[in-house]
Formats: structure tokens, sequence, C-alpha cells
């Protein structure tokens, strides 16, 4: 495989981007070697600079469930791009995709969109305080809510993959009322309550899909919900990675939450940046200009973002690809496992829906220690065999693969084989 042009423009790159990236995990740094520069994608496969085809499971990591350049939704946005690009006021398209997203969360009246998920989760901590009257907040370890100040403690994801506790540049002020408990640990919420009379609220990933795709243990999300409305606390579900990719609405459904806020991005936008948090009436209305809690967004509600967004969703709900998603999740769990247990390299494997991920490890992954226990190095390995044979993966073995409706019988057949081949190198390499 080559990979020069790749090696060419990484190297061009870092001269005016900061590591030729404009996204850490992008860098590859956990598993080393250059990382991969892309020229095009369609349906579920993407290419690299090179032409090199792969396999995409990263899907811009969730946004694209639909594969890459989808007809429907290529030719909705192609309509809205002839009447102008952007307008500083309210346009129908911001209407529509609000219903649409509202009628599939029964927590949800009322919606504000903005550009990213993070701006999502930091409105809605905002909310939670103006709402309460109260500042401080609970998160996980190992839940990643994106890069605002006050949630970048204890994150997943892109700081777990470069081995950073937290980040230069946060001010302790701004951490200090950021309390941390382990998912799946309800006494770990409790102790706090006990400890602390004044917390806003608890957000939260549903399915922790920062740390590899963690699902809540049974009664886990229960008893947060009950604690959390006895102690007079909002909860807020972080479902930018997991709205719309479980079923047509959010994962807090088909786990029995009832979120009070909740956030949402990537596959409500279908690729371009879209965030949103929303609530019930007497919570949103709290928010600018009905109330005192202010947020405001030049490019909020972006014309042709709102119309990919609405297109995506109005073709996800016509093809309702949740059964096929499990289906299809299950035979790629099995088919991990069996060349595991081939090869006798030790891995778990974790999936919800369309999203999964293998974990190097022997202990059963139920938080973000033991999501660390994994052997990264196998992960390494295993990664880098599976690029050389058309597989493309997130480069970090915290971050959960995603299913497209495009995935064929081709592409699984393809990826079976390629995963045989990378567990029987690992096994040879560990030895």
């Amino acid at each position: 495989m080559k990979l020069e042009k790749s090696i060419y423009y990484y190297t061009k790159g870092q001269k005016h981007l900061v590591g030729a990236v404009n996204s850490p995990v992008r860098a590859f740094k956990s598993v080393g070697g250059v990382p991969l520069i892309i020229e095009k994608a369609k349906g579920s496969k993407i290419y690299d600079v090179d032409n090199n085809e792969y396999i995409d499971f990263v899907l811009s990591y969730g946004p694209m469930i639909l594969g890459h350049r989808n007809k429907y939704v290529e030719s909705d946005i192609k309509k809205a791009l002839r009447k102008g690009y952007t307008f500083g006021a309210t346009s129908k398209g911001e209407l529509k995709l609000a219903k649409l997203v509202c009628d599939a969360f029964p927590s949800i009246d009322k919606i504000r969109f903005v550009n990213s998920g993070t701006e999502a989760v930091l409105s809605a901590i905002r909310l939670a305080r103006a709402y309460t009257g109260k500042q401080k907040i609970i998160k996980f370890s190992g839940c990643y809510h994106g890069h605002a100040d006050a949630l970048l403690v204890a994150a997943g994801s892109g700081l777990a993959t470069l081995s950073l506790p937290g980040s230069d540049g946060v001010p302790k002020d701004a951490v200090k009322n950021t309390l941390i408990a382990e998912f799946n640990n309800i006494e770990s919420v409790k102790k706090h309550f006990a400890k602390h009379k004044d917390i806003a609220g608890v957000i939260i990933e549903p399915i922790a899909g920062n740390m590899g795709v963690v699902q809540p243990e049974a009664k886990f999300l229960k008893e947060l919900q009950s604690v959390v409305s006895k102690h007079k606390a909002l909860l807020i579900a972080d479902e930018v990675m997991t709205g719309f990719r479980s079923k047509f609405g959010g994962a807090q459904d088909l786990l029995g939450l009832k979120a009070d806020i909740t956030c949402l991005g990537k596959v409500i936008g279908g690729g371009f940046p879209v965030g949103a948090y929303g609530a019930r009436n007497e919570i949103m209305e709290m928010v600018a200009p009905l109330g005192s809690m202010y947020q405001a967004g030049t490019l909020s509600g972006n014309p042709i973002a709102m119309a990919c967004g609405y297109s995506t969703l109005k073709e996800l709900k016509r093809k309702d690809p949740y059964k096929k998603f499990n289906k299809v999740a299950g035979y790629l769990e099995k088919a991990i496992l069996e060349a595991a247990h081939k090869y006798e390299v030790e891995v778990q494997v974790n999936r919800f829906g369309s999203m999964i991920n293998p974990f190097f490890t022997k202990e059963k992954v139920t938080n973000f220690a033991t999501a660390q226990s994994c052997n990264t190095d196998q992960f390494k390995t295993f990664f880098w065999k599976l690029i050389e044979h058309g597989v493309f993966i997130p480069p970090s073995q915290f971050e959960s693969w995603f299913l497209s409706t495009k995935f064929s019988k081709s592409d699984f057949e393809k990826t079976v084989a390629a995963i045989n081949i990378a567990m029987e190198t690992v096994a040879k390499k560990s030895k």
C-alpha cells in the first residue's frame, strides 16, 4: 500500500495547520505513522490522496449514517445552495428540522440549533444553572462532552488517546464547580449530592461513546434519574453521538431514560456543522429571547446545514435501518470474537445499535478504568493491518466504529477477512 501523497501533504500541512490537523485524533498519535489525507468518499467507501480505497467505519465519527453523498440528500443540498448560503435571519428549514427532531424526542418541546456538539453542551450546562439557580455539575470520568473549559476534565476519547488528564489553559476556577463520578456507579453520584447542596445537574452520555461504547448497567440510569430528581437537579443527556443512531430518536428512549435537557449533533446535521439542545417548554423558555439565559450564534440554523440535516433525517425515517444495524453489528461482533479466539488474542466487544468497538483486554469494559486496561500496542497493530487491507476504523482504542446504511454484504466479507489477518498479526507480535 502506497502512502507517498499522504506523507507529502501531511508534511506540507504542518507549516500552516497545527499538527497538520484540525482535530487531535486525526493526527494518528496513538497509533503512530502518518495520518491518511482523504480525497473523496462515496457510499460505504472513503479514498485517500494515494487513491487507496477503504470501507469506512469512521463515517466522520458518526454523522454519515446514510453513507457518503446520498443522492437524495445531495439533491436537497444543491437546491438549498441555489437560494443562498446564510441569511442572519430565520428560514423555513429551521422550522422543519426543529419539528422533526422534537417529534422524535418525547422529552423535547422546544429546541435551539447551534453549530457543534460542544456549543450544545456548554449551552445546556448554562441553561441548567440558570433554571435551577445552582452552580455545580456532575460529569462521569471517560465521558467527553466537547472542549468547553468546565467539562475538559477526566474526559475520554481525545484526551485518553493523548494520555492527557486535562488541558493547559483551563483555569482552576473553570472546573471548580465540576464534580467527577464513575460511570455505572450510582454511589459515586450519591456521595456528591450528600456533600454538595448546589448541584444544578448531571450530564451523561446514555451510551458512553467516547471511551469506546460502554453501556449503562441494569438500573443505573433509572437510579440516576431518581437521585437527580430527588435533589431538584436536571439530568442532561449528551446524545451528540447517539441521537438517531440506534432508533429514530434517542438512546434515552431505548434505555428508559427521560432527560430534562438533551444535547444533539452529528446525525442531525448529516455531515454539516450542526448541534442542538432541547428540553420541555418551562426549561427552554429560560433561553433568550424568551428568557434571561443568553446564547447566540451568527451561523446557527444555517440554511444549507438545515437542508442537509432535514433531508438526512427524512431519508433515515424512510429507510428505518435500525433492526438491520443491530443484526449487522451482531454479525460483526461474532466475527471479531471468533478471530480473537482463533488466534488467542484477549478481546472484549461492546456494541449498541450501529455503534461497536473491540477492546484489547480480558476485562469486561463497564467504565473508564476498565477501558484503560486495554493493550493499546495490540490495537496499533490491529489498526494498521486493517488499513493495509482496506478497512478504515478510528485511530484510537477509545472511539466507536459506526455503521452506515451503505455497508454491503461484500463490505462485510472483506472486513471479516481483514479482521482475521489483523488478529493473526496481533497474535504473532504479542508472542
